[in-house]
């Protein structure tokens, strides 16, 4: 069965940057579009980014397009956020998955969830 493991998420000042990583095990997922969702406070969970399965090809939600960027690492199931200029409207949950749906902007996510890894920015 597949799993996903999320790190990287910690406290970080407003214009700092952080690194997400997310390691997926069970099979391989070179061939999966994956990438991140977000769930803040109070708000649904929603898309961040996406990447296809050769990593060619990415998507963001409006909020974050410039300032984070997703990558991959197909050989060993490995997906990124890098994430640059925080704001503290990025402070949420921030979620793995992998088996998203070329559909409906990209933001359907697939069966494959992570538990979360917290990032909080102040201000």
């Amino acid at each position: 069965q597949v799993r996903l493991v999320e790190s990287g998420g910690k406290m970080v000042q407003a214009g700092e940057s952080l690194r997400l990583s997310c390691a997926g095990t069970g099979r391989t997922l070179s061939w999966d579009v994956m990438g991140w969702f977000r769930q803040a406070p109070g708000k649904d969970r929603e898309f961040v980014a996406g990447i296809d399965g050769s990593g060619g090809t990415t998507k963001y939600a409006a909020s974050v397009e410039g300032r984070f960027s997703v990558s991959r690492e197909s050989a060993w199931n490995r997906v990124y956020l890098q994430m640059n200029q925080l704001e503290p409207e990025d402070t949420a949950v921030y979620y793995c998955n992998a088996g998203i749906t070329l559909g409906a902007g990209w933001t359907r996510p697939g069966d494959y969830w992570g538990q979360g890894t917290q990032v909080i920015v102040s201000s």
